[in-house]
């Protein structure tokens, strides 16, 4: 497996011979809902847009997960998984191969050597008082395992699902005054660390090469610390290493799988 991080939260995974780009904002601004006045982020050092993607995987139908700028960038005819709120987007877009996956649901295919993938959806982050997006469970059946999901909410389903090689989720809080949070990655790291037991744990939703402007971004306030997370996971004795890589960096993210297996 290789990790790169394209900032915020955009990621390229290499997986079983398969290229995934994950909720891409590569091209353009970060606007929510058409107003720049609330909230826009710009790329001060955009990352090009990956070659040879086999799949794209949207956990959300927000901009900053389904990007409408970034998707109409890319070839159509990539198969698209996603949350059925993300599958909108595709879909609107023109996209001809999408699986929106429901909570539980699994996506597989088999690389070049037969290794099978399996993308399963879990429950993810709450938008508005209905809909819960996904996170993902991302496993090749020779063992290596991966899970990602943006905003720090995670499920107690995940408790039965055993050991991951790796987690891609937030480490530190965004909280609104009164509203609560938006992200509440110091919230939960610890406890979903200690659900699957990683080897590594990178964190994401952090831009590394972005500027905010906006209304929204001046009652942000940040929680928590990856030094203070570090500080607990040592007092705890977990093993568990936490990796900071940089816009653009492509790392191994562990040497040795572990062979798991999810239900």
């Amino acid at each position: 497996m290789y990790l790169t991080w394209l900032d915020n939260n955009s990621w390229l995974i290499e997986i079983g011979e398969q290229r995934i780009l994950l909720d891409p904002w590569l091209v353009g601004s970060l606007v929510f809902g058409n107003m720049p006045w609330l909230f826009k982020s710009t790329h001060t050092q955009p990352s090009p847009i990956p070659e040879n993607i086999d799949l794209i995987l949207l956990s959300q139908g927000l901009e900053d997960h389904a990007h409408t700028p970034t998707l109409q960038q890319l070839d159509r005819s990539i198969p698209v998984v996603a949350s059925p709120n993300a599958a909108k987007v595709a879909q609107k877009l023109g996209y001809s191969q999408i699986t929106a996956l429901a909570h539980g649901e699994s996506y597989a295919s088999n690389n070049r050597m037969g290794d099978r993938l399996t993308i399963q959806a879990v429950p993810g982050a709450p938008i508005g008082p209905l809909l819960v997006e996904n996170g993902y469970l991302l496993t090749l059946a020779s063992g290596t395992s991966l899970y990602y999901e943006p905003h720090g909410f995670h499920s107690a389903t995940l408790q039965a699902v055993g050991s991951v090689d790796v987690i891609i989720t937030p480490l530190i809080s965004l909280e609104i005054p009164l509203l609560g949070s938006v992200i509440q990655g110091s919230k939960t790291a610890l406890q979903v660390i200690e659900w699957l037991k990683p080897q590594v744990v990178v964190p994401t939703a952090a831009g590394g090469n972005v500027q905010s402007e906006g209304l929204l971004t001046s009652v942000l306030q940040e929680k928590g610390s990856i030094e203070a997370l570090r500080a607990t996971l040592a007092d705890r004795q977990i093993a568990t290493q936490i990796m900071t890589p940089k816009p653009g960096d492509r790392f191994q993210p562990i040497a040795v799988p572990r062979k798991v297996a999810f239900s």
